[in-house]
């Protein structure tokens, strides 16, 4: 029955009295198994979605993989162990999958995080990072590492007071002193995990390192930061910048583009910004925006000098960005 693991299941799954056992688009896990045991329930009388998941974004399935990942980080903060075999076979499947959704604004939207910021977070970055990988053709061992570096690089904030977190204020100077230890307290974790790249502790330690050597904990610059640390130092500044956190509504995306081009939140790997930025204004072509003034349009036309600036038609007007100083892509709309 260990195959059906990371799978959701089609329809509802009843047991002999007609009671409803494993309900309809539930991922399938360790859990939902067991029970399935228990009521002795006959596989081949019943039907599953036992295709691999195509990357079609369902709400309730990343949800349910958020609240698995959260349920995970809760034994973390207890045994100070890494569930390695239940991450690689309960989340990352969901993460990478999810990945792989051609509508990348469809993509931002679903992994946004709304509600529980520190578990959709790791969801979040894992998925993103892992976008950012394909486009710069990782290999499959690259990306597989890649993709669990990511979803466990924030595990060090396990070792930090909630309360701290998701305070709603600043942070007082020996807060910010505190929460900047959680990647030591990753890397330490996760460094003692048989069975896992020396990599995925690196990033742990490494995602807040910028090449200008202002990051830290170590004020790395440059080559010392290894690729993956970049992919996932952009993939989490564009994820917590699109979501709402304690303290910030979502920044518009024309801002957040805006901010890492220029490195308002750090000098990041100008080849992974580069590669990101472009991916997804190239992703742009023919999707519904809001402007800044309040006006719905749609994309038509990238300036190849000034990918962040379309043409974008409003009504019967079209309205060039690069020459249009206060006017810029608020949000794009998710039909």
């Amino acid at each position: 029955m260990e195959y059906l693991l990371g799978k959701a299941s089609k329809y509802d799954i009843t047991n002999h009295y007609g009671l409803t056992i494993v309900p309809a688009d539930t991922l399938i896990n360790d859990d939902y198994l067991e029970l399935m045991r228990k009521h002795r329930i006959d596989l081949d009388s019943i039907i599953l979605d036992l295709e691999n998941y195509n990357g079609d974004i369902h709400p309730k399935i990343l949800q349910q993989t958020v609240n698995r990942s959260k349920d995970l980080f809760d034994t973390i903060k207890i045994s100070r162990k890494i569930p390695l075999i239940e991450i690689r076979k309960e989340i990352l499947p969901i993460v990478q999958q999810t990945s792989e959704n051609a509508n990348v604004f469809k993509l931002f939207e679903a992994v946004r995080a709304k509600d529980d910021y520190t578990y959709e977070h790791n969801i979040g970055v894992g998925v993103l990072s892992t976008l950012i990988g394909r486009w710069i053709d990782l290999s499959e061992l690259e990306l597989s590492t890649l993709t669990l570096a990511a979803t466990l690089h924030d595990v060090g904030k396990v070792k930090i007071p909630i309360e701290v977190l998701n305070k709603p204020g600043k942070l007082t100077k020996e807060e910010y002193q505190l929460v900047k230890q959680h990647t030591i307290f990753g890397y330490e974790l996760l460094k003692e995990t048989t069975g896992l790249s020396s990599r995925v502790a690196l990033v742990a330690l490494q995602h807040h390192e910028r090449e200008d050597g202002q990051g830290y904990p170590f004020g790395l610059k440059k080559d010392k930061i290894d690729l993956f640390s970049s992919i996932v130092a952009v993939a989490d500044i564009f994820h917590a910048m699109s979501s709402k956190r304690p303290y910030h509504e979502p920044i518009p995306f024309y801002e957040i583009i805006n901010q890492m081009r220029i490195g308002k939140f750090g000098e990041l790997n100008p080849y992974i910004v580069s590669v990101f930025i472009d991916n997804i204004m190239k992703h742009l072509i023919g999707e519904k925006v809001v402007l800044t003034d309040g006006s719905f349009g749609e994309v038509v036309y990238l300036n190849p000098h000034c990918l962040e600036k379309p043409l974008v038609k409003v009504d019967d007007h079209f309205w060039d960005l690069s020459r249009e100083r206060d006017i810029q892509i608020k949000e794009v709309v998710i039909v």
